[in-house]
């Protein structure tokens, strides 16, 4: 494993809007001396006071949305130059080597899947509520590089322990419209946060044409009813291999999940043509243990 990456997360941008405010909201309410109007006279002030009130809360909104607006331009060029630097620090320590896992990397921005208040583009694990973590960028560039060929348009990949739901994103952008991409996850608090982060990337219309899902259940099951996949990920580490994931890999297929307790390796099965597998270890790692929901959050 690589080792950790000094890349600076960033800090948001802060502003007053009380000067804004006065060149448009003093001319209209700062009277020399008391106006007096007759009874027939009311009706017109208190419409040309709604008016100029309907007209200044109009500024105002405008100008509050065009700040909104700029800080959120702001905010995306800032995010878009960290995360860029992240894929390029990955590539320098030569973990990411392929052009299309850079890309789909810098496409699908990490910063929209980390909970806020963390560094999304620092090389490291960060926690992500119920005992679970979104894994460090080394890892997720590890793993989809090892399946990039069985990433190509058109293919299906399950993601087993979904999380926050970057890597799935991922995998969708990689396999397109034509292909058919699964999360799992069995936090049903996790799967609801993963689709609101999915909807802010660049993944958003694959889940809205339902290429991309996300669902409730034990990964260590799999999900049979869109099997059989040309990928599949898990990123807990299970003691052993699960059957039901090797039965639902496609021959020709890869799957890629750590296995072990306390000493753990990534292991990589590919499945071949006449169902048979073969399995090798890529690297020592440590993930959080593959489980049932309850003892997870115990």
């Amino acid at each position: 494993m690589c080792s950790s990456l000094s890349i600076s997360t960033f800090s948001s941008c802060s502003y007053s809007n009380h000067r804004l405010l006065s060149p448009f909201f003093y001319p209209f309410c700062r009277f020399r001396k008391p106006i007096a109007v007759s009874s027939s006279e009311g009706e017109a002030v208190s419409i040309l006071l709604s008016t100029t009130t309907s007209f200044t809360s109009s500024v105002f909104l405008f100008t509050q949305r065009h700040l909104l607006l700029k800080r959120m331009k702001s905010y995306t060029t800032a995010a878009t130059a960290f995360n860029q630097s992240l894929i390029s620090q990955l590539q320098n320590h030569g973990v990411l080597s392929s052009s299309t896992v850079a890309e789909v990397m810098t496409t699908v921005d990490r910063g929209l899947f980390v909970p806020r208040g963390n560094p999304p583009y620092m090389d490291t694990p960060v926690p992500i509520g119920y005992n679970a973590t979104i894994s460090a960028p080394h890892m997720h560039a590890m793993c989809l590089e090892l399946l990039k060929d069985h990433l190509q348009p058109g293919m299906r990949a399950l993601d087993i322990g979904s999380g926050t739901g970057y890597l799935t994103a991922c995998f969708a952008m990689m396999v397109g419209s034509q292909g058919r991409v699964v999360g799992v996850e069995h936090i049903p608090e996790l799967v609801t946060s993963s689709i609101v982060n999915i909807k802010k990337s660049a993944a958003m219309e694959l889940l809205a044409a339902g290429t991309l899902s996300m669902h409730v259940s034990d990964g260590r099951l799999g999900w049979p009813e869109e099997a059989p996949y040309d990928a599949i990920h898990v990123g807990a580490a299970a003691p052993e291999i699960p059957q039901a994931l090797i039965n639902q890999l496609k021959p020709g297929g890869r799957l890629v999940i750590p296995v072990g307790k306390f000493s753990q390796e990534l292991q990589v099965i590919d499945k071949m043509l006449d169902g048979s597998v073969s399995i090798r270890s890529e690297t020592s790692v440590r993930y959080v243990p593959l489980t049932g929901r309850e003892a997870q959050l115990n």
